[in-house]
């Protein structure tokens, strides 16, 4: 797969880097092409250059750029991103008093529902944005003997395809989480795992599955 990167920091490497380990071309774009020049070469990209060169590079484009920028960037660059598939990674977060807090309206406003307004010739998914950067460095992510889910939303089929392929060859599994009318979901998500793993909480300890209940209608008699 050709993939564009929009942005040179932490989780385009992360995630670029996966990308690479998978067999992915992979170029990374950016305002400051020479962060770019560097990210690339730190994650054995096959190139870099600027924003739109990424764009037009990539059938897939990654938007991994600051929350509040990416609608912005998308409007930008809606004739590059035309016929794409463009992963919406951002968490659209700030401080709060209790915590982090979503910077959206919640609902089905999303930052991934923005970026498809701003640039409606793209196939928009949200992916990528509930694990911290660092999970994406590790060569095949297995936690408890079970690949890790990657969850995501996206409208249109072909989109969907595509992240289904992309997070298979990363070693991971699928998690189809509905259209893009649920992509807030995801964001409210990662906003409050991120305020329970900085108060010290492991997110993951409050989803068993409920298959593992006493009682469970599919136990064994």
């Amino acid at each position: 797969m050709r993939i564009g990167i929009l942005g040179a920091g932490g989780m385009a490497a992360a995630l670029g880097g996966a990308w690479v380990r998978a067999g992915h071309e992979v170029v990374v774009g950016g305002r400051d092409t020479g962060a770019a020049a560097r990210t690339a070469a730190r994650i054995g990209a096959v190139g870099h250059g600027g924003l739109a060169e990424a764009a037009r590079y990539g059938d897939t484009v990654l938007v991994a750029v600051p929350a509040e920028a990416a609608p912005r960037l998308a409007g930008d660059l809606a004739r590059d991103l035309t016929g794409r598939t463009v992963l919406d990674c951002t968490v659209p977060m700030a401080p709060g008093p209790g915590g982090p807090a979503l910077t959206t309206s919640g609902g089905t406003d999303s930052v991934a529902a923005r970026v498809a307004a701003a640039a409606p010739g793209a196939r928009v998914a949200k992916v990528f944005g509930i694990c911290h950067e660092s999970v994406w460095t590790l060569p095949r992510p297995v936690f408890e003997g079970a690949p890790l889910a990657v969850p995501f939303c996206a409208d249109d089929p072909a989109a969907a395809r595509a992240v289904t392929d992309l997070v298979d060859s990363m070693g991971c599994a699928p998690l189809p989480c509905g259209g893009l009318d649920r992509a807030g979901l995801l964001e409210a998500a990662a906003v409050l795992a991120i305020g329970v793993w900085w108060s010290g909480g492991e997110a993951r300890h409050a989803f068993p599955a409920p298959a593992l209940a006493p009682g469970a209608v599919d136990d064994a008699p």
